[in-house]
């Protein structure tokens, strides 16, 4: 992204400001002489301020330096007189679903090379599993078992690559889905970049790794939730598709566990995965760059998996992973570190202090409340002066991130999801920090099961809603004119709270889930014969396809099936025939008419095929960017009526029932 010349001064002026108004916030607004516990919160406040100012510079400046480097992350393409390179494909899997790990085992095999005998495929299983084994056999990729494992996924990474000897090897969990492309979208990284190494060694680093996105095919706890699947990119896609390619713009990408293709001797040389962590990923990436290597992240998805959307289920993960993220924090000794380059460390510190934003979320949320309900004053400050030092900073500030960000998820949207993982993450994180470590953690459930005991997640999220409430009753009745004036910040913040914990509210409230498969939009061509009819068969064009069925239209719009009319056909995937059978379930009388059917396929081949079709390739059906002409209110009110609109069909029922 290419910044003018008058962004990039708006962007240092903003900055410029902002850092006025800290100085005058450290130096001339804490209430030195209050009472200890008031002092201790006006401390922790100016102090998240400090860290929240500092990530919003990391984010400004790295958005600067990407756009003098003017760099591109065009993917290459594979030099046809050169040799192309053995791969390992390392499936790991401990004891998730076996269909789920069949999906990616069949992708695998269907993954594109220039020469398809260097590839190969293991799955790595520590849970020593028959029907492991017997899908390894089915689908000829190799097996590799590992029996009383101790060291959690690096254990057994390591173990298998024990046995193995190519000279790159790509990672990939159960659940994360390969595309067709994904060789060809990775390697001719490492292929250029040994071209490079033998035409300028001296002025080429090796590339370690390459990280390529974490993508998902089913929408994430905030889509789904809020009914925002058409207009809000997945939570997880900020990261992967943005920030953590900044990271690469900087030659320190961070690995993320998964989807992942590295130079082996780059690994090894680090003594493998690191297994005194639970974050092994995070860990064993800045190792590799400590040692030397860069490391990039590319934008484009080449995979993609399943994400959790039950609360317990995404709070159970994101506190493995800021446990994680803390434990390698301090194996690797980031602050003082000799080892690490100055971007290096910066990076890491921003990242670790990403985990102590749910925390500086509540101290934010607190901060109001306290002077609103029981009039603890934390902020000594003129409201005048006030508005003259801060205001200016703050909103010039909002409006650079806001600009500098990419269109994949906006700041507003970004607090919301701060918010909701605040009350349950920043007791883990302060255990994590102060030596207390969790006893256990498992592999995050993604099938999704809900209980009453997950209604109860609602409860901090209403507790701090109603308190939020109260105080903006309390601290605006009976004030007119200057009064409210003078207050409009300290209401301004509350009610900044009060819509994100109505979000949060929405989010934890169970939405039923209807539909057993997610559609994917894939277009692919088949011919149908119709039950007794003589005429040759008829062509049809997919719309969208799923496990459980697919959409099409005729290519002659005369023809026309009935409700529950059964008939077979074949379908087409790269040339494949699919042999079905099919019956009706739906027709849509529009221009032209669409028809969605059930679909059997008997064949074994035929079902890898089909699966293949489904999953290789993202789910277009979800948006990668954020629609911004969607506003918090308007999203408000939507989950307003639906849930509202729930709890009618409810009560109807309920009343016809016992009528």
């Amino acid at each position: 992204m290419r910044i003018s010349t008058k962004k990039k001064i708006i962007y240092i002026l903003a900055i410029a400001l902002s850092v006025l108004y800290l100085l005058w916030r450290v130096f001339f607004t804490i209430p030195w002489h209050a009472h200890i516990f008031t002092l201790i919160f006006a401390l922790l406040l100016v102090g998240s301020e400090l860290i929240s100012n500092f990530t919003a510079y990391v984010l400004i400046i790295f958005r600067i330096m990407q756009s003098k480097k003017n760099h591109s992350l065009e993917i290459p393409k594979f030099d046809p007189t050169q040799p192309v390179p053995d791969i390992d494909i390392l499936i790991v899997t401990h004891n998730e679903d076996v269909d789920l790990l069949r999906k990616t085992v069949n992708a695998a095999t269907f993954m594109r090379y220039p020469d398809k005998n260097k590839v190969h495929v293991v799955i790595c299983d520590d849970g020593c599993r028959d029907e492991v084994k017997k899908l390894a056999a089915e689908y000829h990729v190799g097996y590799v078992k590992m029996e009383n494992n101790k060291k959690a996924k690096a254990g057994n990474i390591n173990h298998a690559l024990a046995q193995l000897d190519s000279p790159l090897f790509a990672i990939f969990d159960t659940d994360m889905i390969p595309f067709s492309s994904f060789l060809y979208s990775s390697v001719p990284f490492f292929t250029n970049n040994w071209a490079n190494l033998r035409a300028d060694p001296d002025h080429t680093k090796a590339l370690g790794f390459v990280q390529t996105p974490q993508s998902f095919y089913n929408a994430d706890i905030f889509q789904f939730n809020l009914f925002a699947e058409n207009y809000v990119a997945n939570e997880q896609d900020f990261f992967s598709r943005d920030v953590n390619v900044l990271n690469g713009y900087n030659e320190t990408a961070l690995f993320t566990g998964s989807n992942a293709v590295f130079l082996r001797k780059s690994v090894d040389q680090v003594g493998g995965f690191p297994t005194d962590t639970i974050t092994e990923d995070f860990e064993l990436g800045t190792q590799i760059n400590m040692e030397g290597y860069t490391s990039i992240a590319t934008t484009q998805p080449v995979s993609s998996g399943i994400t959790p959307v039950d609360v317990k289920g995404v709070i159970k993960q994101r506190t493995r992973w800021a446990r994680g993220v803390v434990q390698s924090c301090r194996n690797l000794h980031i602050f003082t570190n000799p080892n690490l380059s100055m971007t290096n460390r910066i990076i890491l510190i921003n990242t670790y202090l990403y985990w102590w934003t749910f925390t500086r979320r509540l101290i934010y949320i607190v901060a109001p409340l306290l002077y609103a309900l029981f009039k603890v004053q934390v902020v000594n400050a003129n409201f005048w002066i006030l508005m003259i030092i801060w205001a200016p900073g703050y909103f010039l500030l909002h409006y650079v991130l806001g600009d500098a960000s990419s269109k994949i998820r906006n700041e507003r949207w970004g607090e919301i999801q701060e918010t909701f993982f605040a009350p349950y993450l920043f007791i883990p994180v302060f255990l994590e920090t102060i030596g207390i470590k969790a006893k256990k953690f498992k592999v995050t459930e993604k099938n999704v099961t809900f209980s009453f005991k997950d209604r109860l997640y609602i409860l901090p999220y209403l507790f701090l809603w109603l308190l939020t409430l109260w105080a903006i009753i309390k601290f605006n009745y009976g004030k007119w004119g200057s009064e409210i004036i003078v207050g409009s910040v300290i209401t301004f913040w509350l009610v900044t709270h009060f819509i994100n914990l109505s979000f949060c509210l929405f989010v934890s409230m169970k939405r039923n889930i209807y539909r057993k498969s997610e559609r994917f939009l894939r277009e692919a061509t088949g011919e149908i014969q119709l039950p007794g009819e003589a005429a040759p068969t008829t062509e049809f064009k997919t719309r969208d396809v799923s496990e459980g069925g697919f959409s099409f239209e005729f290519i002659d719009p005369s023809v026309k099936l009935k409700q529950n009319q059964e008939f077979s056909g074949i379908l087409y995937h790269d040339k494949f025939p699919i042999h079905f059978t099919s019956r009706v379930v739906r027709v849509v009388e529009q221009e032209p008419v669409w028809y969605a059917v059930t679909i059997k396929i008997d064949n074994t081949k035929g079902q890898d095929h089909y699966i293949e079709l489904i999953h290789d390739g993202d789910n277009a059906l979800l948006p990668k960017m954020q629609d911004n002409w969607i506003t918090p209110l308007d999203e408000l009110h939507l989950n307003a009526v639906m849930h509202l609109r729930s709890i009618e069909r409810t009560f109807t029922k309920f009343i016809r029932n016992n009528s």
